[in-house]
């Protein structure tokens, strides 16, 4: 029978036609049987490496079905089909040896549901998947940083925009919050991530670690690990490696079992392990460098029949790749030429901080980046975040890390479009797209232009050539020759030549369109929803130590290791006795010294607030020096500690403690080694004053008068559901520091109270140049954050109830929702701009033209058009007014855009008139999108 099986296989391997199968649900794209063919035939016509092939998923349906593997070039997942539906299509189509191969599996028990898989490896060029080189764009979308509901519509968004891969961390801490036990549901259910991204037809990057870093609390880590007796993190030390081993193997088991690795027809292509361990490696010596080995043995042996990758790795071990991490990577080398050059994170802006301005990067230089990479011969490259999201509840690492982990991202932190960043990016992708074969099958010719000025010619043959001409000079632009032709190379930027000859990409010229301002903060664009006053609700928690599971310690406790982080708080408490020191009735000024190692600390004497004071992400540690009024007899001392996120990078990072560590009373001692009473969590998380089971507590109060500015307060209230489908903003800008609960779900930690600096801004920052996380920031002198995600899905259909624990002091009575209307949008094209790469297509680059491109959010449509003018408009987005050159096309445009999704204006004088026949011309636009 494998005779017969392997003769079968040869006899069709030169068929030289391509089939459409019957009954294919989601897809009538062709299926390229030469290629199907040749994969089968690298089987080696062994039997049991055909049966490695057929996989029983995980279900076994009562109807057989099988699937081919996906096709190389349409990136798109072929979904099951019913076999005797595919056995008479290959019937019609005279294909009856491939027939007869699945009649046999059928026979033999195969084909209770059979599935055939993808093959992926590498080479020194690229990923190979089955048997073809790709060029892969990737983009980062972390799961839990958002809802279920959402993931299909921000995947959607990502092919779109032209990603191929979904990458994303495992979370280690919340999928196994104690040991042996663990969770994957809700916003934690992995499996259903990866199958939403085979759905939508994108592959994945499963970045398993398990150490993730990404901001997130403990870098990922459950805190219970810590407490493991002799355990040190990430080195060559068996009780760490015995847990990481498990874990590890807890998710590859679980997806191979849900048949998700793409040898077994699922999407995932790659697995990472360890993370950025080669920028920490030199701490832990040889025995980290004993570690590495260790991990990366640990994973092949895991047999995912797909690549691992190590990032920031430069020693990784063979077969690991090892990737590169940076907002530049066009200069990175593999260790091996056997491996191909991958970019794994490419900083499309960075996270914010409590307290710190809100960083972006322009996407000018973000575009410059990604296109020098593969010109310089890279393969793949991943957007460090595609999409941000949200660091909901206790999430949020650091420390100090704010909850919005929006990250500048092409998908905002709600999941709208941001651009140009996303419509540049699109084109970019289009246009390296066009560029694939000779970028994969050649290598490049370098050709200096001048100072600073260079092209790389790829060659495959005499038909397919690709050319990108690159300016890396940051402040001077030239016109440079090239194959006979002169071009004009912006500074900083590249050209993208898929013919050799025409530009149809410069990397400085952004011809997509713009988003003219926030949407949030336009009353254009949103709509505000106060909470009703009447329904506010409090409870004020008492200062200190406040039940029965309070305990005494000599000396002053780290916090982490007291609290494993259950909660953020932790009370310290000593009682001064001042009858040595002063007369019955007297009182006394003395100065009190505090210092911790962080993160923050409310002070109280005698239940009086005297003193706040926090830490910064890059050095969470704070001191305090505060002057404060004892009396005679006993005084009561008690500080609040804060942790705001766990570290989550740096050598030893699971070592770094929290909490107070000094007090000193001037003039009366160190109480630091004194006998301290302690409390790990608040009054009201005791209480569940967060939960719904205490919305209707007779524990709250209520009166016409709310209490507002008070330390330790929570706060109550309902508010109705208001309409649309779109996700919420919750307006925190008058409270101060705190958590806040929608309907028993934590929205994150809130902090509008701390104040960015009030220097180090600039609006509109120069893209020429490198940058990093500092060079282009915004909202100096602002609060950090002061708008926080309400998933709509979080919702009741009409009554919502919204708790607030407030820490510091704040006006519950000033909180408001946003929703988000509609989108105001704009876009200047001129006549010598390329076109929406988008709208080309190969070998047609010398017929066309500019375009201005308008498309609104899925649901929306153009609504109104403010501006249009054709020919030397002045000002930008936002501030467009008529230049003396100028043709009235208003009229025009709102024909062609108003009641549309998207609409397309080119810019010729044809279509536009020529007011100015001597001038080059701009078509500037502004528009509304809503529903």
């Amino acid at each position: 029978m494998n005779d017969l099986l392997s003769s079968s296989f040869r006899k069709y391997t030169d068929v030289k036609q391509q089939a459409y199968l019957d009954d294919v649900e989601a897809s009538k794209e062709i299926i390229d049987l030469n290629k199907f063919f040749r994969d089968v035939e690298n089987v080696k016509e062994d039997m049991n490496e055909v049966k490695k092939l057929y996989k029983r998923p995980r279900t076994a349906n009562k109807e057989c079905k099988t699937t081919l593997p996906s096709h190389p070039t349409l990136l798109r997942k072929i979904y099951y089909h019913p076999v005797i539906g595919l056995l008479s299509s290959m019937a019609r189509k005279n294909f009856l040896g491939l027939a007869s191969v699945c009649v046999f599996l059928l026979l033999q028990g195969y084909c209770t549901e059979t599935v055939l898989g993808t093959t992926v490896t590498y080479d020194g060029t690229a990923i190979v998947i089955d048997g073809k080189r790709r060029v892969l764009q990737s983009g980062s979308v972390h799961y839990p940083r958002t809802t279920p509901d959402v993931w299909p519509e921000l995947i959607r968004k990502s092919k779109e925009g032209g990603i191929d891969v979904i990458e994303t961390y495992v979370f280690w801490n919340y999928h196994e919050p104690e040991k042996g036990k663990y969770y994957f549901e809700g916003r934690f259910d992995l499996v259903k991530f990866v199958k939403t991204a085979q759905e939508a037809g994108v592959y994945v990057h499963l970045r398993i670690g398990p150490y993730a870093c990404a901001e997130w609390n403990y870098g990922g880590f459950p805190v219970w690990l810590h407490f493991i007796p002799g355990i040190k993190f990430r080195t060559s030390n068996k009780p760490f490696m015995d847990e990481m081993a498990r874990f590890l193997g807890k998710i590859v088991e679980m997806m191979r079992a849900e048949q998700l690795f793409a040898t077994q027809g699922g999407p995932i292509i790659l697995a990472q392990v360890e993370n950025e361990y080669g920028n920490v490696e030199f701490a832990y010596g040889t025995a980290g460098k004993s570690y590495i080995r260790w991990a990366a043995q640990t994973a092949v042996n895991l047999n995912t029949t797909v690549p691992w990758v190590m990032c920031a790795q430069s020693d990784a071990p063979d077969p690991i790749i090892n990737t590169c991490n940076g907002f530049y990577c066009d200069q990175f080398v593999p260790n091996s030429p056997t491996k191909p050059k991958m970019w794994t994170e490419n900083y499309v802006g960075w996270f914010l901080s409590f307290g710190y301005p809100i960083p972006y990067r322009p996407v000018e230089d973000l575009v410059f980046a990604v296109a020098r990479f593969f010109e310089l011969g890279g393969t793949f490259q991943n957007y460090y975040m595609y999409f941000g999201g949200t660091n909901f509840g206790r999430t949020a690492g650091g420390p100090l890390v704010a909850t919005s982990y929006d990250y500048d991202a092409p998908l905002d932190e709600y999941g709208f479009i941001r651009q140009p960043k996303w419509g540049h990016l699109r084109g970019l992708h289009r246009a390296i797209k066009l560029c694939e074969e000779p970028l994969v099958y050649s290598k490049p010719n370098h050709i200096s232009l001048g100072k600073n000025l260079e092209a790389h010619i790829y060659n495959k043959s005499t038909e397919s050539c690709a050319a990108f001409l690159a300016n890396y000079d940051s402040a001077n632009d030239a016109n440079v020759s090239f194959g006979g032709n002169s071009y004009f190379l912006p500074a900083w930027s590249v050209s993208i030549l898929p013919d050799c000859r025409t530009v149809i990409y410069n990397t400085a010229k952004v011809v997509s369109q713009r988003s003219i301002r926030e949407p949030l903060s336009s009353r254009t664009t949103s709509q505000e929803f106060p909470v009703e006053q009447s329904s506010w609700c409090w409870y004020e928690e008492q200062v200190g130590i406040y039940g029965n599971s309070s305990f005494t310690s000599p000396g002053l406790l780290e916090q982490i290791n007291t609290t494993k982080d259950v909660s953020d708080f932790l009370w310290y408490a000593i009682s001064i006795n001042m009858d040595e020191k002063m007369e019955s009735g007297q009182s006394k000024q003395a100065l009190l010294q505090l210092q911790s190692l962080g993160h923050a600390a409310v002070v109280f004497v005698n239940k009086e607030r005297v003193g706040f004071s926090y830490g910064i992400h890059d050095d969470p540690s704070f001191s305090m020096n505060v002057t404060i009024n004892l009396k005679s007899g006993n005084n009561s001392l008690e500080i609040l500690s804060m942790l705001i996120g766990l570290q989550n990078y740096g050598p030893f990072f699971d070592t770094y403690g929290a909490g107070v560590n000094s007090v000193v009373l001037d003039g009366y001692g160190n109480l630091s080694s004194s006998t301290w009473t302690y409390q790990i969590g608040l009054e009201g998380e005791q209480l569940g004053l967060d939960k719904l089971t205490a919305a209707n507590s007779s524990l709250w109060k209520n009166s016409q008068s709310v209490p507002t500015n008070k330390n330790l307060i929570w706060y109550k209230a309902t508010f109705s559901t208001p309409k649309g489908v779109g996700p919420l903003s919750l307006n925190l800008s008058s409270m101060g520091k705190g958590q806040a609960w929608v309907n028993g779900q934590s929205i994150g930690r809130y902090w509008p109270a701390n104040i960015a600096p009030t220097e180090g801004c600039n609006e509109n920052c120069d893209y020429r140049g490198t940058h990093d996380a500092s060079t282009c920031q915004r909202n100096c002198g602002l609060p950090t954050q002061t708008l926080y995600h309400v998933p709509r899905s979080w919702l009741n259909p009409e009554e919502n109830l919204l708790v607030l624990h407030e820490e510091i002091g704040g006006d519950p009575t000033k909180i408001s929702l946003l929703t988000r209307t509609g989108q105001e949008i704009c876009a200047h094209v001129t006549q010598q701009d390329p076109p929406p790469v988008n709208s080309l297509k190969p070998k047609s680059f010398d017929t066309w033209v500019p375009k201005v491109q308008l498309e609104c959010e899925k649901g929306w449509r153009i609504t109104s058009v403010s501006f249009a003018s054709f020919g030397t408009p002045k000002g930008s987005c936002g501030t467009f007014t008529q230049g003396a050159c100028k043709a009235d096309v208003l009229e025009m445009v709102k024909k062609e855009c108003l009641g549309q999704e998207a609409c397309f204006i080119p810019v010729t004088t044809d279509k536009l008139g020529d007011p100015c026949p001597r001038e080059i011309k701009t078509l500037a636009i502004e528009a509304l999108c809503s529903s």
